[in-house]
């Protein structure tokens, strides 16, 4: 007798995903130089990388490199709590707490693994953890992972937000980004930190598109704001305005202590190669310094010259303060299409989709870096309202 066959399969699955338009594949690309890169044997324009500051490709990151490497090699050999911790390990978290202005720091391999070992370890059943609609996929998972009652508020929702503090039980933690990664706008944090405040909560602000770009030697969005000392936890990434990789969480000496005993994606993983600790110590200095105040200025024209070629096709969003400019286009066959169009034209901006975003709200989401150019931009420009037009999208462009 033939065995029955489950009812699913992997095949129906992927089947599935073509014919929703949801399915995706790795593309290699080759850097040219800068913002240029080849992809499918063709030059593109990059508009979709997250190096706001070019850091990524600098004479400053080769030289960071190189020397971290001539003094430290290849791996670390070890997890921290084994023998991987050295002493650039540490001189890195140093300079990240004076920089958060914080009392300590914790290094992670990536930004997704200091959201999925801090908060299991700082909350759990009994306690409250409340999120913007919004917030990354991987605030998401840590929250689900913690055993903690989890509540949601509409994006940026603050009558909700203190409905919610209100009924609260246990140790409360408030989640938000400054930036949000899809769609580019900012959370109130003033108002945030006022009803933390009031309701004797938590707030884990994540800076991972700020830092770097915003605030006072881009130290983000709540020091720009003046609220970066009301925010109990400082969690952020390594692999974008500073252009290598890892992710870090700034606050109080007792809970970066209890991180270290109980955060299960720094304790059970190997440290990071020691020299990209060395190298980011170098580049955080690039970043505070006048060079970088410059990269940042470079960085705002862009936005606002990016901006104003979005009002005139009736296609920008709110004002935004960090680099990222979402282009709603709605349905995910359609925004494909004006992808694949923009790649013919010479530009890489792949479309997001869902489950990244909503359903009915797939968009391209356009980052400017330090190194673009005005012709860049300009040349991007028109070939968006072409490829709007050709998509059946001429009211809007």
């Amino acid at each position: 007798m033939q065995e029955q066959q489950p009812a699913w399969t992997l095949q129906a699955q992927l089947e599935e995903l073509r014919e929703q338009g949801l399915w995706r594949e790795l593309r290699p690309l080759d850097e040219v130089s800068g913002v240029t890169v080849r992809c499918d044997g063709r030059e593109r324009i990059n508009f979709s990388s997250n190096d706001y500051l070019g850091l990524a490709h600098s004479s400053e990151m080769q030289s960071a490199l190189a020397e971290g490497i001539a003094k430290y090699s290849g791996g670390s050999g070890a997890s921290r709590l084994v023998c991987g911790t050295h002493r650039a390990h540490a001189a890195l978290e140093e300079a990240l707490a004076d920089f958060k202005q914080t009392e300590a720091a914790l290094t992670f391999s990536s930004g997704f693994a200091v959201a999925l070992g801090a908060l299991p370890a700082l909350l759990g059943p009994g306690d409250t953890i409340i999120l913007d609609k919004l917030c990354h996929a991987s605030l998401v998972d840590a929250a689900r992972l913690s055993g903690a009652t989890i509540r949601v508020f509409p994006h940026n929702h603050l009558e909700k937000l203190e409905r919610l503090l209100q009924t609260a039980k246990g140790r409360v933690l408030v989640v938000t980004e400054s930036i949000f990664s899809m769609d580019g706008d900012a959370a109130p944090l003033r108002e945030i930190v006022a009803l933390k405040a009031r309701y004797g909560a938590w707030l884990l602000v994540d800076e991972a598109h700020a830092v770097g770009v915003l605030g006072p030697e881009g130290r983000g969005l709540a020091a720009e704001l003046g609220v970066d000392s009301e925010v109990d936890l400082h969690l952020g990434t390594l692999s974008k305005a500073f252009g290598l990789s890892g992710g870090y969480l700034a606050g109080s000496r007792q809970v970066i202590d209890l991180l270290i005993n109980r955060a299960r994606s720094f304790i059970y993983s190997t440290a990071p190669p020691v020299h990209l600790a060395h190298a980011l110590g170098i580049i955080l200095e690039t970043i505070r310094s006048e060079k970088g105040d410059a990269l940042r200025a470079q960085v705002r024209s862009h936005v606002l010259q990016m901006q104003s070629l979005l009002s005139v096709m009736n296609m920008a969003s709110e004002p935004v303060s960090g680099a990222i400019l979402p282009v709603i286009v709605g349905e995910a066959s359609r925004a494909l299409q004006i992808s694949a169009r923009l790649g013919e034209a010479g530009f890489l901006i792949p479309c997001i989709r869902y489950p990244t975003v909503a359903r009915g709200s797939a968009r391209l989401r356009i980052t400017v870096s330090a190194l673009h150019t005005s012709g860049q931009i300009q040349a991007l420009g028109a070939a968006l309202r072409e490829a709007l037009c050709s998509s059946g999208l001429e009211s809007l462009a």
